[in-house]
């Protein structure tokens, strides 16, 4: 997110090049009504905005989003003190002005695999009487094996590691399916409705998968149900 819409597109032009997809921002309040309905694994923020500070957002981020996503400042303040301002409210990292590509598709990297293990070796994985393997793509309730389909173990597997936070349908089908999948949204409540009957997605175990009215889906786990 950057008011220079040159330096905007050249950021999105470095990270689409990356293999990543990306939106463009110039303004914050923009940004902060995007974030309210759709879900995003990292932002990049310029420090000064025409309406609000980018630390201001960070912190907005960082107080209204569970979890919040990891931000990188995108700055031309390089004084200590600004430096150590916007870590302590909570950037991840910050990349300093004039642009360099290979520095930011570095930093961004690095942050991804910090955040969610990218490159990796997958791992097994435990949320409760769920286990997943992604290596052999099998899951268990229970210690009893459950047959799930390749998208539905992806689809599952989303849900969980987001737990309790809402996930919009662009954000699942794009996570789950790939970039601009040509299926009918109907292909996402019916993988839905499989894995909330296979895995016992329910209030008497503890979970519920609901829908976000206009939105998408929310695994919950809730409190105080054995």
């Amino acid at each position: 997110m950057d008011d220079d819409r040159d330096l905007c597109a050249q950021v999105a032009a470095v990270m689409r090049a990356a293999g990543h997809i990306c939106f463009e921002f110039y303004q914050g309040e923009a940004l902060r009504r995007a974030l309210r309905r759709e879900s995003f694994d990292l932002l990049i923020m310029d420090w000064e905005l025409p309406d609000v500070s980018g630390v201001e957002l960070l912190a907005w981020t960082r107080a209204n989003l569970t979890p919040p996503p990891p931000v990188i400042m995108l700055t031309g303040r390089t004084g200590d003190d600004d430096i150590v301002r916007g870590l302590d409210t909570g950037a991840d990292d910050y990349v300093t002005k004039p642009l360099v590509p290979a520095v930011l598709r570095a930093r961004v990297e690095a942050l991804l695999r910090r955040r969610y293990g990218a490159g990796e070796e997958p791992r097994v994985e435990e949320f409760g009487d769920h286990r997943f393997d992604p290596l052999t793509m099998t899951v268990t309730f229970r210690d009893e094996p459950v047959v799930l389909t390749a998208k539905e173990f992806g689809l599952a597997l989303v849900l969980f590691r987001n737990l309790n936070r809402p996930l919009s349908r662009a954000y699942i089908m794009e996570t789950v399916w790939g970039r601009n999948p040509d299926i009918p949204s109907r292909t996402l409540d019916a993988h839905v409705s499989q894995i909330r009957g296979r895995l016992g997605l329910r209030p008497e175990n503890g979970l519920r998968l609901a829908s976000v009215y206009s939105f998408g889906y929310r695994l919950e786990r809730l409190e105080g149900v054995v």
